[in-house]
């Protein structure tokens, strides 16, 4: 599919006391099945970028967006058709859950698509089966009896239900429980890897995009700051501490280690392997 963002601007309140540059030149490609990550403090343009991918809103000042083909910053774009091909996941999407039964919640957007009545059920198992929750154990059960980390699953099921290719997910794993976020992360990791979509993360949670993302973009006052592996990203951390972010925390540590005179090799940025480096060092001795 491929995403093309190139010189997006984007100006709140434009020519008022109050004027806003959410979005400043932002230009970058996402490749088929890439896993994104999105980071940058309150206020970076983050929330703005996402509701332009998804064509909720337009480029106010210049530039284009090309998904899968398609410009949808102009005027004649098919956004209906465009909208088919990207899923949004909200923070705290399992406030948004209305129907009596899980099955019918997830059934939902299938059968907004018009799609046939047996298609709609295969969707619906094949989502609940993705994130988790056995269809013959949850579908005819309400979703206001589950837990909260359940509930975060029924509402990701009914936008993965579409299909879509392109996924994005702003902060799915925001208040919830260690267990809870364990379990979502390995359902969202589970999902790309089996629909083979693109997913955009957007998250504070620097560990989680360390071990998710294939590429992190950075963003600082609407502008992109940095983009790169991410290990190409954590590795600037002065620059990313100048921007009120942080590196992940065993990065951080190990880094602590190596300042007091501990000889660790690399910066790891993930616990197991920054636990790996450390007993290296010990073995020798």
């Amino acid at each position: 599919m491929g995403i093309e963002v190139r010189n997006l601007t984007h100006i709140y309140a434009e020519g008022l006391p109050d004027e806003s540059v959410a979005l400043e030149n932002v230009s970058f490609t996402i490749e088929d099945n890439e896993f994104i990550g999105i980071i940058g403090h309150t206020g970076s343009g983050k929330s703005t970028l996402l509701q332009h991918l998804d064509g909720l809103i337009k480029p106010n000042k210049s530039g284009s967006i090309v998904i899968g083909g398609t410009d949808i910053t102009e005027s004649k774009a098919d956004m209906l058709s465009v909208r088919r091909k990207i899923g949004l996941v909200f923070q705290y999407p399992e406030y948004q859950l209305f129907e009596e039964s899980v099955a019918a919640d997830v059934a939902f957007g299938p059968k907004n698509l018009g799609l046939p009545e047996e298609e709609v059920v295969e969707r619906v198992r094949e989502a609940l089966n993705l994130v988790g929750m056995d269809p013959d154990v949850y579908g005819s059960v309400s979703p206001f009896e589950l837990s909260g980390g359940q509930k975060r699953r029924i509402a990701i099921a009914g936008v993965v239900a579409m299909r879509p290719e392109v996924l994005i997910l702003d902060e799915p794993i925001a208040g919830l429980d260690p267990k809870a976020h364990k379990d979502i992360l390995g359902m969202i990791k589970r999902i790309h890897e089996e629909q083979h979509n693109i997913t955009i993360l957007v998250s504070h949670n620097m560990s989680d995009v360390a071990k998710l993302c294939t590429k992190v973009l950075v963003m600082d006052h609407g502008r992109l700051a940095m983009e790169g592996t991410p290990r190409q990203v954590f590795g600037r951390a002065e620059e990313l501490e100048a921007m009120g972010l942080s590196t992940p925390p065993i990065t951080k540590f190990i880094k602590g280690l190596k300042e007091a005179g501990l000889a660790i090799d690399g910066n790891p940025l993930l616990i197991d392997d920054g636990a790996e480096e450390i007993l290296k060092v010990f073995g020798k001795r």
